[in-house]
């Protein structure tokens, strides 16, 4: 799966457009649908998750599962700010909220 989602990575996609040409991809579609239906039974995702989030490893699915269990917990800011930013690592756009949080620690780092 990664060989071919890297493969479209090096033909320019990304983002919504890489979900959207992957998606079309049968050979990547077949083997999303097979490790889903496999790893889906160790954790179990919303509607919205699934359509937010890639989820096409275990490992994706483990961290979407210890994200809801620390949810649950009573977490400090830190905590909730670091718990938000490592969800938006399963996103398809990971890299968007990565830059919006670097710029806004380096905003702060140049008023000073």
């Amino acid at each position: 799966m990664q060989q071919i989602e890297d493969f479209y990575s090096s033909k320019g996609y990304s983002g919504a457009g890489l979900r959207a040409v992957l998606l079309r991809d049968k050979d990547y579609t077949k083997l999303l649908r097979e490790r889903k239906q496999k790893v889906r039974k160790k954790a179990t995702p919303t509607k919205s998750e699934i359509k937010k989030y890639v989820l096409s490893t275990e490992k994706d699915y483990t961290i979407l599962k210890k994200i809801k269990e620390l949810e649950k917990e009573k977490l400090n800011k830190q905590e909730k700010h670091l718990i938000k930013l490592i969800k938006s690592q399963l996103e398809y756009d990971w890299r968007k909220p990565l830059i919006k949080e670097l710029n806004r620690i380096s905003q702060r780092h140049a008023k000073n």
